[in-house]
């Protein structure tokens, strides 16, 4: 325990000392708040012009977290740079030797990558939802007692804590920066998106992490042929991020520095 707790410090230590990190903390921070106020400004003027089928469709918690697609980039980054530049930077030697026992040195990355990300989202998530809310105002705000708010915030931090997850373990498989987030940023951003879109491979693609997970974040299920319910959702995420970070111990148990 002692040894897992020295570790966890070391770990700690270098996040808040690289630049790198601290900045992907910083512009997932600012990034994920400030588009959740402009988008709420915006759509302020957008609802006072709907017409009435289209206000009924309207989801304002979904509307809530329009920020996190865009912040996330930014902690996709801070988790993938948590893990390889060590590798691109060859200090990864030096944390071996200071923390030889590899079981020790990997589950106190993740514990303390994972538990920043998880912290942060909090602040993060709740921030995020409150400024959409508060810059739209009126009859299209919602508030944290209505139907499904808190539900949604709950999953916001999972949802962010859990795809930092995802990414650490997959950059501790590859150990490239630019391979993993060649990987990521595409998938979560893109692909996720147009396999989503497409009638005969719909079905499948709501298994991938991103669109899994996300269904959380919304009031009510979106429109089509949805096989997985906002928790099922979160639970195929959870999975993927196990299956990830598991790997992830493997490769860094089994192969060379």
């Amino acid at each position: 325990m002692a040894d897992t707790t020295a570790a966890v410090a070391f770990e700690w230590t270098k996040i808040r000392t690289l630049r790198s990190t601290v900045w992907s903390l910083a512009l997932y921070s600012v990034m994920s708040i400030s588009v959740a106020l402009l988008f709420g400004y915006v759509m302020k003027g957008v609802y006072a012009d709907m017409i009435a089928p289209a206000r009924a469709r309207f989801d304002p918690v979904a509307s809530g977290f329009s920020g996190l697609k865009l912040g996330m980039i930014a902690l996709v980054v801070f988790g993938v740079l948590s893990v390889s530049s060590e590798y691109s930077t060859g200090t990864i030697r030096s944390s071996l030797t200071a923390v030889p026992r590899r079981g020790v040195f990997y589950a106190a990355k993740m514990l303390t990558g994972i538990g920043t990300a998880a912290a942060l989202s909090v602040v993060v998530v709740t921030a995020s939802f409150l400024a959409t809310q508060l810059t739209m105002g009126g009859e299209a705000a919602v508030s944290l007692t209505d139907e499904g708010v808190l539900r949604a915030l709950t999953g916001g931090v999972l949802y962010m804590t859990l795809i930092c997850a995802f990414s650490m373990g997959l950059a501790s498989v590859l150990r490239s920066s630019a391979l993993t987030m060649g990987i990521l940023v595409p998938l979560f951003f893109m692909i996720s998106t147009i396999l989503n879109s497409i009638p005969g491979v719909q079905k499948a693609a709501q298994f991938l992490p991103d669109l899994a997970g996300g269904l959380i974040l919304r009031r009510e299920p979106p429109a089509g042929d949805t096989i997985l319910t906002p928790w099922t959702g979160m639970a195929v995420l959870a999975a993927w991020a196990v299956l990830a970070v598991g790997a992830g111990y493997a490769a860094v148990r089994s192969r060379d520095a």
